[in-house]
C-alpha cells in the first residue's frame, strides 16, 4: 500500500502457515501488478514477503517466482524472517547464490529492522510503521471499482452499438418497435449511480476507518482512477443522454405506430363492417312494432359503433397531447392521421343519427296513423249502429259528439300528412349518404308505403264523411220527425183546449136577433181557427208520414196523434154544429119575435097571423129544449153547454121574450072578444 524511497509501490505478500498454492499466488501478483500505470511500474516495485508465519521453502519459491512474473519491475525483495529462526549464513548465501538468476536484490530482515530500508510512514503497524491500512476496504472498493469498470465499459459498448445503429440504419429499422435485443444488459441508471458512488468515495481518498483517523492515498491518482471513472462516468452520461433520445424517439415512432395502426383499425371497421351495417338498414317498417324492431336493431348497431367512437375519443386525445409536445417532423402526419379520423367517425355519427331521426320520424308516423286509424274505426262503429233517438235532445248531442269525431279526425288526417311530409323528406335527403349504393328501389318502396297510408286514411276519412252527411241529414229528418210531431201533439191539444172553451163560454145565445148574429158570425171566425188548426195537425201529420218513409220507419203519429187529432175534430164538429144550429134557432126566434112585437097593433092584418104567434112559441119551446139536451159524441159519450146556470140563464132570456110575444097575443085576441059582444 505504501511507497520506497524512490516512489516506488510496495507490494507485501503475507505468508501464513497453509500450504500456499504457488498458482493462486501468480495469478494473484499479475492481477496486483496490472492495476498500477506505465509510469508507475516505471518506478519499480519493493516487495515485501512476510514470512513470518510460513517455512523458509515456502519464502523460497516466493522469491524465486518473483523473477517469472515481474522481473523487471521488482527492484527489491525484503524477505521478514521470524527471530532467530533460520539459519542466517545459509539464507544468505542461497539468495546471494541466486542475485545474478533472480534479478533484484533480496533482504532478509527481521520485522523491526524494515525500517532501515522503508520508511515508518510507508509501512503498516505489522512491521512497525504508521500507514492506516485495511486491505478489505480497499479489496471491496476495488471490486465496486471493477466491476464499475466492466459494466461500464460493456453498457458503453452497447449504448454505442445502440445509438450508432439509429443513426446510421435505414429508416425501417429506425421505425423498429423496440425489443428485448434493443435493451441494455444492465440499467444505464444503476451503472451511473453505482459510479458516483465510486468516484466520491475516491475522492474523500479515505477509507471507512474512524472518524479520527489520518487521511491517506493508497495509490497515486492513476491508481485510484478518478480520471477513469470521471472519464467512463461523462461517457457513460453522454452516450446515456443520447440512448434517452434514441429511445424517446423510438417510443414515439412506436406510439405513433400503434396510433397509426388503432386509427386504421378504425377507420377500417367504420368505413366496413360499420357502414355495411348501415347499408343494409334503410327500411322504416311497416307498423309501430315494426318500427321498434328497426329502432332496437338500430340501437345495437349504435352500442357497436359507440365501442369504436370510444376508441377514437382516446386516439383523438393521444393525438392532441402529440401535437402539443411540438415535433415537427411528426405535425403533418400526425394532422393528417387526426383529420382523417374525424372525417369518418363525424360522418359514421352523423349517418347514425340520421337512421335514428328517419326511425323516430317512421314511429312518430305509424303511431299517428294508428290513433288515426283507430278514431276512423270508431267513428265508423258509431255510423254503423243505427240508433233510434228518443227525442230531439238526444239526437242533438248525437250530432255534436259526431261533429267532434270528425273533427278530430281532420286533425289526426292533417297531423299524418305533416308527419308524412316530413318522413319523405328525410327519406329523400338520405340518398346523400348512399356511399353509391342504388337506393331508389329501397326509397320507393318506402315512399309508396308513406303515400299509401296517408291516401288509405284519407279514403277512409272520406268514407267516413259521406256517411256522416248521410247520417246527419237522417238526423235532422228525425229532427224534423219530432218537431213534426209535437207540434201535432200541440195542435190536437189546442183543437181539444177549442172544443173545451166550445163548450165552457160559447153558451150566450144573444138578448135579440142582432147581438145573436154577431155571435153566430164570432162562432163562425171561431170555427175557421179550429179549422185551421186541424188543417195545420193534418199537415204534419201527413209530414210524418213522408219523413217516416224517408228514414224507412214505422210512423208513431198515425197510430196515435191521427185518431186522436180526427176523433176531437169530429168532436169541435158536431159540437160546432149543435153551437151553430141553436143561434140560427135562437136569430129565428129573436127575429119572428121582435116582429111580431114591433108591429102596430091598430093594422087589422096583424089579426089575421095569429098563426105567427103559435110558430114563435113553439120555436121558442123547441130552443128551450134544446138547450137541455146534451151533444151526443159518436163514442156515446155526452157533453152539455156550460153550467146548469149557464144554461138556466140562457133559457130565462127566452122564455121573458116567450112571454112577451104571449103577452101581445092576448092584447091581439082582447079586441076579437069585444067585437063578437057588441
Amino acid at each position: 500500500g505504501g511507497k520506497d524511497r524512490r516512489s516506488g509501490l510496495i507490494l507485501t505478500i503475507p505468508l501464513c502457515l497453509e500450504q500456499t498454492s504457488m498458482d493462486e499466488l501468480s495469478v494473484t501478483l499479475d492481477y496486483l501488478l496490472s492495476i498500477p500505470s506505465e509510469k508507475c511500474k516505471a518506478r519499480g516495485f519493493t516487495v515485501i514477503v512476510d514470512g513470518r508465519k510460513s517455512q523458509w521453502n515456502v519464502v523460497k519459491t516466493v522469491v524465486l517466482m518473483l523473477q517469472n512474473v515481474v522481473p523487471a519491475e521488482v527492484s527489491l525483495v525484503c524477505v521478514v524472517k521470524p527471530d532467530e529462526f533460520w539459519d542466517k549464513k545459509v539464507t544468505h548465501f542461497c539468495f546471494w547464490k541466486e542475485k545474478d538468476r533472480l534479478g533484484f536484490e533480496v533482504i532478509l530482515v527481521s520485522a523491526n529492522k524494515l525500517t532501515r530500508y522503508i520508511e515508518p510512514c510507508q509501512l503498516t503497524e505489522d512491521f512497525g510503521g504508521t500507514l492506516t491500512y485495511d486491505h478489505m476496504d480497499w479489496l471491496n472498493k476495488r471490486l465496486v471499482f471493477e466491476k464499475f469498470t466492466k459494466e461500464s465499459t460493456s453498457l458503453l459498448d452497447e449504448l454505442a452499438l445502440i445509438n450508432n445503429g439509429s443513426d446510421k440504419g435505414t429508416q425501417q429499422e429506425k421505425e423498429r418497435s423496440i425489443d428485448l435485443n434493443f435493451l441494455p444488459s444492465v440499467d444505464p441508471e444503476t451503472v451511473l449511480q453505482t459510479g458516483h458512488e465510486l468516484l466520491s468515495e475516491l475522492q474523500q481518498r479515505r477509507f471507512n476507518g474512524s472518524d479520527g483517523g489520518v487521511s491517506w492515498s493508497p495509490m497515486d491518482d492513476e491508481l485510484l482512477a478518478q480520471p477513469q471513472v470521471m472519464k467512463l462516468l461523462d461517457s457513460l452520461r453522454e452516450q446515456y443522454t443520447r440512448y434517452q433520445e434514441v429511445c424517446r424517439q423510438r417510443s414515439k415512432r412506436t406510439q405513433l405506430e400503434e396510433i397509426q395502426q388503432k386509427v386504421m383499425q378504425v377507420v377500417s371497421w367504420l368505413e366496413g363492417p360499420g357502414s355495411e351495417q348501415l347499408r343494409t338498414q334503410w327500411g322504416i317498417g311497416d307498423s309501430i312494432r315494426a318500427s321498434q324492431a328497426l329502432q332496437q336493431k338500430h340501437e345495437e348497431i349504435e352500442s357497436q359503433h359507440s365501442e369504436w367512437f370510444a376508441v377514437y375519443v382516446e386516439l383523438n386525445q393521444q393525438i392532441a397531447a402529440l401535437l402539443n409536445a411540438g415535433d415537427e417532423e411528426d405535425l403533418v402526419e400526425l394532422k393528417a392521421l387526426q383529420q382523417q379520423l374525424s372525417d369518418v367517425c363525424y360522418r359514421q355519427a352523423s349517418q347514425l343519427e340520421f337512421r335514428q331521426n328517419l326511425l323516430q320520424a317512421a314511429l312518430e308516423f305509424h303511431s299517428v296513423a294508428q290513433d288515426l286509424s283507430q278514431q276512423l274505426d270508431g267513428l265508423l262503429g258509431m255510423l254503423c249502429v243505427d240508433v233510434a233517438p228518443a227525442d230531439g235532445a238526444s239526437i242533438q248531442q248525437t250530432l255534436k259528439l259526431l261533429e267532434e269525431k270528425l273533427k278530430s279526425v281532420d286533425l289526426g288526417l292533417q297531423g299524418l300528412r305533416e308527419k308524412g311530409q316530413s318522413l319523405l323528406d328525410q327519406i329523400s335527403n338520405q340518398a346523400s349518404w348512399a356511399y353509391g349504393k342504388d337506393v331508389t328501389i329501397e326509397n320507393k318502396e318506402n315512399v309508396d308505403h308513406i303515400q299509401g297510408v296517408m291516401e288509405d286514411m284519407q279514403l277512409r276519412k272520406q268514407r267516413c264523411e259521406d256517411m256522416v252527411d248521410v247520417r246527419r241529414l237522417k238526423m235532422l229528418q228525425m229532427v224534423q220527425l219530432f218537431k213534426c210531431e209535437e207540434d201535432a201533439a200541440q195542435a190536437v191539444e189546442w183543437l181539444s183546449e177549442l172544443l173545451d172553451a166550445l163548450l165552457k163560454t160559447h153558451i150566450r145565445l144573444g138578448d135579440d136577433a142582432q147581438e145573436t148574429k154577431v155571435l153566430l158570425e164570432k162562432h163562425r171566425k171561431f170555427v175557421d181557427v179550429a179549422q185551421s188548426t186541424y188543417d195545420y195537425g193534418r199537415q204534419l201529420l201527413q209530414a210524418t208520414v213522408v219523413l217516416c218513409q224517408s228514414l224507412r220507419c214505422t210512423s208513431r203519429s198515425s197510430g196515435d196523434t191521427l185518431p186522436r187529432l180526427n176523433r176531437v175534430w169530429k168532436q169541435f164538429t158536431i159540437t160546432s154544429e149543435e153551437r151553430v144550429h141553436r143561434l140560427e134557432t135562437a136569430v129565428a126566434f129573436h127575429s119572428s119575435a121582435e116582429k111580431i112585437l114591433q108591429e102596430c097593433p091598430e093594422q087589422p092584418e096583424a089579426f089575421n097571423e095569429m098563426e105567427q104567434f103559435d110558430e114563435i112559441e113553439e120555436v121558442g119551446k123547441s130552443l128551450l129544449d134544446r138547450l137541455t139536451v146534451p151533444v151526443v159524441y159518436p163514442d156515446g159519450s155526452e157533453q152539455y153547454f156550460g153550467s146548469p146556470s149557464d144554461m138556466a140563464s140562457a133559457a130565462e132570456h127566452i122564455r121573458e121574450k116567450m112571454k112577451l110575444v104571449s103577452l101581445k097575443k092576448q092584447q091581439l085576441r082582447q079586441p076579437e072578444a069585444a067585437t063578437p059582444e057588441s
